[in-house]
């Protein structure tokens, strides 16, 4: 990338910022804006309108977004990459989700959880002698945010497509440690934007526990469910259809791929998957019966209880083919709550055991309400006119 040379009058730009109202605050508006603009430059391979062999992607004009500093608020214009996305590093290292980090940190030694790997990452970010006090009013901030996105009205939008999955991490409850549910429900407007829609500790999973949830989201005002696309867990199907009558149910391809795959020796295991993966790669729902069939009569003697599952499910498992106008790569699974539930995974590993169930909720919350943001500025998930062509439910 070719460097052009540098023609900034500094002097001028002092003598601007000293003539605001706030001379401080738009002197650190400025520096961002140069910030970003080399960044970017340095991403894509190129300079702003510079012709170059070593580009490797585009910008897409710019997006406003707003960043609180201890001098003030400002509202930058973020440039958009076509290819990749950007957001600039110094707003990735002040996300919310630190704060939320370094608040699980804490309550992790004034709970007595003070394993190697907490105080290794305690130590990093240098956090030393803390005081039950410090953790309340870090703590106090971040709660109120949490709860305002996870309990926000939904009224007004529909909702044609949900996803439904499960993260778990293992928490202190109750004196013990046990593997803890968080039921993540991501939905896709009218639009074809995806939000998070409900993130929800769970005891346990069952019929009741998933019922009630879903009616919390009717009273907050979800509306207009077509399909929701979830594992084969029962306790959730069984909520699912009785909560959303009328509206497809759509069982997650990868999941059900490996229910079956679990019943086939190791040998033939490859041969096997890539039979099995031509049903969902077919072009209707009568070519993947028929390339189930095809399956089923060459494995029924050697792999009977595979052909079994397979048998029993397939039907869930090829609803998506009644929504020809929408992408079958992103409703015929839960692959994309999958690789979110992956990057939660990652980020929170530093933690090893939570010390209490609302410091769960509370990072995953906060993790979630930056995706969130992320995609509502970013491109539709679904195109609009994909979704706009769902015929509505028979009333």
């Amino acid at each position: 990338m070719a460097y052009k040379k540098d023609t900034t009058d500094l002097t001028e730009i002092l003598l601007e910022c000293m003539g605001s109202a706030d001379p401080m605050l738009h002197m650190l508006e400025w520096l961002c804006d140069q910030l970003m603009e080399a960044e970017v430059s340095s991403q894509i391979g190129a300079e702003k309108n510079e012709q170059s062999t070593e580009r490797k992607s585009y910008r897409s004009g710019y997006r406003p977004r707003r960043l609180d500093t201890r001098m003030g608020t400002m509202y930058l214009m973020v440039p958009k990459v076509r290819n990749g996305g950007y957001i600039p590093f110094f707003v990735t290292e002040r996300k919310r989700s630190e704060a939320a980090l370094i608040q699980v940190i804490q309550e992790a030694y004034i709970h007595g959880v003070s394993t190697r790997k907490i105080e290794k990452a305690a130590k990093k970010l240098g956090i030393e002698n803390l005081s039950r006090s410090q953790v309340s009013e870090i703590t106090k901030g971040l709660n109120e945010q949490a709860e305002s996105f996870r309990n926000r009205s939904l009224e007004g939008t529909n909702y044609p497509v949900l996803w439904v999955d499960a993260l778990y991490e293992k928490v202190r409850y109750s004196g013990r440690v046990m593997s803890m549910a968080i039921l993540i429900v991501c939905g896709v407007n009218e639009s074809g934007q995806r939000e998070i829609l409900a993130i929800e500790p769970m005891l346990e999973e069952s019929s009741v526990t998933y019922t009630h949830l879903f009616k919390q989201l009717k009273e907050r005002g979800l509306s207009g469910v077509e399909l929701v696309v979830s594992d084969a867990h029962s306790g959730l199907v069984k909520a699912i259809l009785e909560s959303f009558p009328g509206a497809g149910w759509q069982r997650c391809k990868v999941h059900f791929m490996r229910n079956i795959l679990a019943h086939v020796t190791h040998k033939d295991k490859e041969t096997f998957a890539k039979l099995l993966k031509l049903i969902w790669q077919a072009p209707n729902k009568s070519a993947a019966e028929q390339q189930a069939n095809v399956l089923s009569e060459r494995y029924r003697n050697k792999y009977p209880k595979a052909i079994d599952i397979l048998e029993e499910g397939l039907a869930d498992s090829l609803t998506y083919y009644d929504f020809p106008s929408l992408d079958a790569r992103k409703v015929s699974s839960t692959n994309m709550l999958e690789r979110l539930n992956k990057e939660i995974r990652r980020r929170t590993k530093v933690i090893g055991i939570f010390p209490n169930q609302e410091s769960y909720v509370r990072l995953v919350s906060i993790y979630l309400m930056e995706y969130s943001e992320d995609w509502s500025v970013g491109r539709a998930y679904l195109s609009q006119q994909s979704i706009a062509q769902i015929e509505p439910l028979v009333a």
